[in-house]
C-alpha cells in the first residue's frame, strides 16, 4: 500500500483526498517508479479544483510531473535504481500521475534526471521550468540575440515566467517582466528582470498595431495579453506562446504578422518528442542557477497539495510549489 492524492467524481461533484492505494490498482505499464517529489502546476490546479475539464477519466491521481527512482522495469530502457524525471505525456489527465508515492508509466515518457539536480530541485523546475527552457530554445533557434533588444515575459511571477526570467537574464537579455503583483518587484529583479511593468497595461483589449518595443516575448497568459504583446513586437520579432492564464482566446489581428513579419511560436510541453525534452533539460542544467530554485519554490507535503492547487488557480502562488509525496 502507498498514499496518493486521488480525485473521484460522482454525478454532482468531484472530491479530492489523500488515499491509501494498493499497488495492484496502478495502471498497466512497463516501469514502476518510487516517487520522491512532485509539484503543482497550473494544470494540476485546474484538475484538482475541477475548474477546467483537465481530467479525462476518474478516479485519477493528478500530477503532471514527478522525479524519483525506478523500482522495477520490464523494459530494457530502464533498470531498478535509475533516477528519472517525467513531464507531461497526459500523466495526471488520462493516466495516473505524480502526486503519489508510486507511479507506473511507459518507458518512453521518462528521461534521465540530470546529475546537476536532485529530485527536489528537478520538481522546483517541473513542467513550468522545462516549458520555459523550450521557449528559450525556440527563440534562440530563430536567431534572437540580446543585441536585438528587450524580451517581455508575461505572467512573470508564475513558474514558467520565473524560470524564463532566470534563463534569459543569464544569457544576457534585458528582460521586462509583466506582473500584477507589485509587491513581488524585488523577487523579479533578483531573478534578473531589468524592469517590471503592470500586467494591466497588457491585459485589456488594445489596438491591432501598437508602438514597437519587444524583440521577443515569452507569453504565459494568452488572450488580450498575447494579442497586445504581438501588437508591440518589433519588425521580424518572435513570440513564444505557452500558456492561457488569462484565457484560450486570441482577440487580435493578422496585422503584426503581415505588416511587421512577427512570428508566433507555439510551445507544447506535453507531447514534445524526446530530443527537445533532453535539450531543454540540458539547457536547464547548464544555464539555470540551482541556488535560484530556493527562492522560486515552496515545499509542501502531499496532504497540502490540494490546497496548493486551489491557490495556484486563484493566483496566490509565486513561483513553484514542490510536493514531498512522502511527507
Amino acid at each position: 500500500m502507498f498514499k496518493a492524492l486521488l480525485i473521484t467524481k460522482n454525478e454532482s461533484a468531484q472530491a479530492v483526498a489523500v488515499t491509501d492505494i494498493d499497488e495492484s490498482q496502478l495502471p498497466e505499464a512497463a516501469v514502476t517508479v518510487k516517487v520522491e517529489y512532485s509539484t503543482i502546476n497550473y494544470k494540476d490546479g485546474l484538475a484538482i479544483t475541477g475548474k477546467s475539464p483537465v481530467v479525462r477519466k476518474f478516479p485519477m491521481v493528478p500530477g503532471i510531473d514527478f522525479a524519483g527512482v525506478v523500482e522495477s522495469s520490464s523494459s530494457d530502457q530502464w533498470k531498478a535504481g535509475d533516477r528519472v524525471v517525467l513531464n507531461g505525456w497526459g500523466v495526471g489527465e488520462g493516466h495516473w500521475g505524480g502526486l503519489s508515492q508510486k507511479a507506473r508509466v511507459n518507458p518512453g515518457w521518462l528521461i534521465r534526471l540530470p546529475e546537476a539536480f536532485s529530485a527536489k530541485q528537478a520538481m522546483a523546475i517541473g513542467t513550468a521550468g522545462y516549458t520555459a527552457a523550450l521557449c528559450v530554445d525556440a527563440l534562440e533557434k530563430h536567431g534572437v540575440t540580446p543585441a536585438q533588444g528587450e524580451i517581455l515575459v508575461t505572467g512573470a511571477t508564475g513558474g514558467v515566467g520565473s524560470v524564463a526570467i532566470a534563463l534569459l537574464s543569464k544569457l544576457g537579455f534585458k528582460v521586462v517582466a509583466s506582473s500584477g503583483k507589485a509587491s513581488e518587484a524585488d523577487y523579479l529583479k533578483a531573478l534578473g528582470a531589468a524592469e517590471i511593468i503592470d500586467r494591466a497595461s497588457l491585459s485589456a483589449p488594445g489596438k491591432p498595431m501598437q508602438k514597437e518595443r519587444w524583440a521577443a516575448v515569452v507569453d504565459c497568459v494568452g488572450s488580450a495579453t498575447l494579442a497586445n504583446a504581438l501588437a508591440q513586437t518589433r519588425y521580424g520579432g518572435y513570440v513564444a506562446a505557452c500558456g492561457l492564464a488569462q484565457g484560450m482566446d486570441l482577440p487580435g489581428s493578422v496585422a503584426p504578422f503581415i505588416l511587421r513579419g512577427v512570428s508566433l511560436l507555439g510551445i507544447d510541453s506535453v507531447m514534445a518528442p524526446l530530443p527537445p525534452r533532453e535539450a531543454a533539460w540540458k539547457r536547464l542544467a547548464r544555464d539555470l542557477d540551482a541556488s535560484a530554485l530556493e527562492s522560486i519554490s515552496t515545499l509542501v507535503g502531499l496532504g497540502n497539495a490540494a490546497a496548493a492547487g486551489a491557490d495556484i488557480v486563484a493566483g496566490k502562488i509565486r513561483g513553484r510549489v514542490v510536493v514531498d509525496v512522502n511527507a
